[in-house]
């Protein structure tokens, strides 16, 4: 399956939002967006370029496809999904993309990125409902339970994500038993607990042209 591979820090600064795509490097004094806010390339600074509508909606669209690291046709396939559904599309959309396995996997401290949460579900750490997944776009449904394999408990570095998940808190829609290294989805997801900036609206009005 095709990925992104290039320098993750570089999403942000062309997005001009600090989109933690690097787990701790970017609380340090490392992360790239704090010493070059601006997009990367020869016109990166160049801030007093007005966009159009239709650029102002991409960019957007972009963000949050790159935020929960997706490529376009899988990302357009959430929305189509997200508008068949009843509610309203925009959130409809969110709420798919927060109930994917490896963001529930990153949300529960299990993982410091959702690109290492992604890793960790590829390579089989995980069982829901005491059945294993290894599909990073795995729909989670309120009462299921995520919990990492027996093997895996005494990985040093998932434990030291679950030491430092602290740090930027878990959802109230999610509970983790740090004892029994088990996640569990215990309701919806909030759209009030999704803090970063995104403008669903925008992505609604580029698809819908």
């Amino acid at each position: 399956m095709a990925r992104y591979t290039d320098a993750s820090c570089r999403m942000c600064r062309r997005e001009n939002v600090k989109m933690f795509l690097k787990g701790d490097r970017c609380y340090s004094d490392k992360c790239s967006f704090e010493r070059r806010a601006y997009a990367p390339g020869q016109h990166g600074q160049n801030r007093f370029r007005k966009m159009s509508d239709y650029a102002v909606q991409l960019r957007e669209k972009q963000k949050v496809k790159r935020m929960y690291g997706m490529l376009e046709r899988q990302f357009k396939g959430f929305f189509q999904k997200a508008d068949k559904a009843k509610g309203v599309t925009g959130e409809n959309l969110l709420y798919m993309l927060e109930r994917r396995l490896d963001n529930v996997v990153f949300r529960l401290g299990f993982a410091a990125s959702r690109n290492q949460a992604r890793q960790l579900v590829r390579h089989n750490h995980f069982l829901v409902n005491n059945r294993k997944v290894n599909i990073p776009s795995f729909q989670v449904s309120e009462g299921d339970e995520i919990t990492l394999k027996e093997k895996s408990r005494k990985n040093e570095l998932i434990n030291d994500n679950l030491d430092a998940v602290v740090r930027r808190g878990i959802p109230s829609w999610l509970e983790l038993d740090r004892d029994r290294f088990l996640g569990k989805v215990t309701a919806a997801p909030n759209r009030d607990e999704i803090t970063m900036p995104i403008q669903e609206q925008l992505i609604v009005e580029l698809y819908s042209k």
